[in-house]
């Protein structure tokens, strides 16, 4: 059974993100914390918790993928971020105690610790160590949520947007012989949630790149053989 310890182990050369922000705690707190654990699994795209839902807990992932999102009044999606194994779902609310702010939907079939939120704020008293892990882990989701905005709002065309998307999902893909490999499996439409233009927008676009080799596709692979030509679409 996939537990917190093999988690952390699993996203020990990714230190930026909050994967390994958990591999900071003592060994005595990481051991509670897991004792707290239930791993349940879910089938893909099943609903983890919604917004405006009242904070239960937290929830860790260990195994798969979960897409966060918020929602406008109207139906409008604004997909936010791809939460991955090792990474804390809810810390906010679950520390404020306010309604979730967001959505977390799993991709694919993942294995995920929901942790009550009475037992999470006891353990915290508990073992003070923890909270510069939290601090650290809200700054990179503020961090996270700046970029976002960056793209959505600031971001000139919509190759710049895809590119800029496509580079955040590749720092933690694989380096291979042909170039960055990572799994993108999510629909154009999926996409587009992600930086706020349409499907038919991202399926020209990625049909663009692909005709110029800035990308490749194998299956639920994609493969980007030179990051810096697609860095020139993103202005980086």
């Amino acid at each position: 059974m996939q537990t917190m310890r093999s988690a952390v182990d699993g996203c020990r050369s990714n230190a930026s993100h909050s994967g390994e922000l958990i591999n900071t705690l003592s060994s005595s707190a990481l051991q509670e914390l897991a004792s707290m654990e239930v791993p349940l699994s879910y089938p893909a795209n099943s609903v983890v918790f919604s917004e405006k839902e009242p904070a239960g807990g937290i929830y860790i992932v260990l195994e798969g993928e979960v897409k966060l999102s918020i929602n406008s009044s109207e139906g409008k999606r604004l997909n936010l971020s791809i939460a991955r194994q090792g990474e804390i779902l809810g810390l906010v609310s679950a520390l404020t105690g306010s309604a979730y702010e967001m959505t977390a939907e799993t991709l694919y079939p993942c294995k995920i610790a929901p942790i009550n939120r009475r037992n999470f704020l006891n353990f915290l008293m508990r073992h003070p160590d923890a909270y510069p892990m939290l601090f650290q882990d809200l700054s990179r989701q503020y961090s996270v949520a700046c970029e976002q905005l960056r793209t959505v709002g600031l971001s000139n065309s919509a190759p710049e947007k895809v590119a800029r998307l496509l580079l955040e999902w590749s720092e933690r893909g694989q380096c291979t012989e042909s170039g960055t490999r990572f799994r993108f499996s999510l629909t154009h439409e999926e996409i587009g949630e992600f930086i706020g233009v349409s499907r038919e927008t991202v399926t020209r676009v990625l049909s663009t790149f692909k005709h110029r080799r800035l990308v490749t596709c194998q299956g639920s692979m994609l493969t980007i053989p030179n990051r810096i030509a697609l860095q020139d679409y993103a202005h980086c």
